[in-house]
């Protein structure tokens, strides 16, 4: 069984599809193919530094690839793009933590790696155009003849649009996402069904090359610890210690170990309300924290957003009342965009945001279209 008909047709054409090792990117390869194009498959390597270690799945990824080219009837090239990783994201990634801000390397990766690196190489192949298993969608605009919409998937709970935002024109002109239609059941339906073995395998979670180590564990090779104290941001009492500014986020609850307190109502029902990261005072190495998830620190109503991308090259319209999200997995917020400048805008919700973090990205929509977005400030 097809289901490769809402795809554009290949009519020969050659497509370059970045491979994983995983289901989506499979899948996609797959229904290219039906669907009538060349198919040539890139298995891009990323990151080097851990390649012999338990959290590093490159090599069984590789593995994977081979294997499933084989069974579709593909090449495979593997490109080595560790060199252009480490100065474009992972630097990138390093000098944010450093600066107490909590970045997203994945949006970084797309933009820089996946849809630029990647593209370039390809079009050196002499593909027509690229593909990826992301769950997002690309058409062209029906207001604007020779622009292009960067769309949700049609699986809400897999959308991908947050994370390539900064996608611009010229890249989506040559990007197709086989996935945008499908729900991330019938994609393994779908590899089932084709004797893909990487139907039923696991998806990969958390960042490509921190893999599934402990988060804090790998910051502390590239920053060290800079000990300072913890403080309650209502009184400035000193609750405990901190190994480091960096390895602590906005809304953080687990691992500060200064546990709970009764007071108040609390103390009355025998609760203990949870202390809260709220801020950090870079100058002075204080973490400060509050008490209760709904404390008044924690929600805001007003943020201001930098390194701004708007998918259309040019900004939405300022009086218009749009939806955001401020980090992944988060329902969209209605919002309004007072423009500043050309690098940054300042967001307006209707109601409180909770636990906005510096250094993720807000990304804007208007209905299921992604328009853009840039970075907490």
């Amino acid at each position: 069984m097809t289901i490769a008909g809402n795809i554009e047709e290949g009519r020969g054409r050659t497509v370059v599809v970045g491979l994983s090792g995983g289901v989506d990117s499979s899948v996609a390869a797959l229904l290219l193919k039906q669907r009538g194009w060349h198919v040539v498959g890139v298995f891009m390597k990323n990151w080097e530094d851990d390649d012999d270690e338990e959290y590093c799945s490159t090599r069984q990824d590789l593995i994977d690839v081979m294997s499933i080219a084989d069974r579709i009837g593909i090449d495979v090239e593997v490109v080595n793009f560790a060199a252009e990783y480490k100065e474009r994201v992972f630097a990138e990634f390093l000098r944010e933590y450093a600066a107490g801000r909590t970045p997203n390397p994945d949006v970084l990766c797309n933009s820089e790696i996946k849809f630029r690196a990647f593209l370039e190489h390809a079009l050196k192949l002499g593909a027509e155009k690229i593909a990826t298993g992301h769950y997002a969608g690309v058409r062209p605009d029906p207001t604007h003849p020779g622009r292009y919409q960067l769309l949700k998937a049609e699986d809400g709970t897999k959308d991908q649009s947050y994370f390539l935002h900064r996608l611009n024109q010229q890249q989506l002109a040559k990007t197709l996402f086989p996935l945008a239609d499908l729900y991330k059941r019938e994609v393994r339906r779908i590899a089932a069904e084709a004797g893909l073995h990487v139907a039923v395998k696991k998806d990969s979670t958390g960042i490509c090359f921190i893999g599934e180590r402990p988060f804090k564990e790998f910051l502390m090779r590239y920053l060290p610890p800079q000990p300072g104290e913890i403080r309650a941001l209502d009184d400035e009492r000193v609750l405990g210690h901190h190994d480091g500014l960096t390895y602590h986020t906005i809304g953080q609850r687990k691992g500060l170990h200064i546990g709970g307190r009764r007071d108040g109502k609390g103390a009355a029902s025998g609760e203990h309300e949870a202390w809260f990261v709220a801020g950090k005072d870079l100058a002075r190495n204080i973490l400060y924290v509050v008490q209760g998830h709904d404390h008044p620190a924690l929600q805001k109503q007003e943020i201001a957003v930098e390194q701004l991308s708007w998918v259309a090259g040019e900004p939405p319209h300022p009086a218009w009342v749009y939806a955001a999200k401020t980090r992944y997995r988060q329902p969209d917020a209605p919002c309004t965009i007072e423009q500043v400048d050309a690098t940054r805008c300042t967001l307006g919700f209707a109601e409180p945001q909770w636990a906005v973090t510096p250094g993720q990205s807000a990304v804007i929509y208007e209905s299921r279209v992604c328009l853009g977005g840039g970075v907490i400030v």
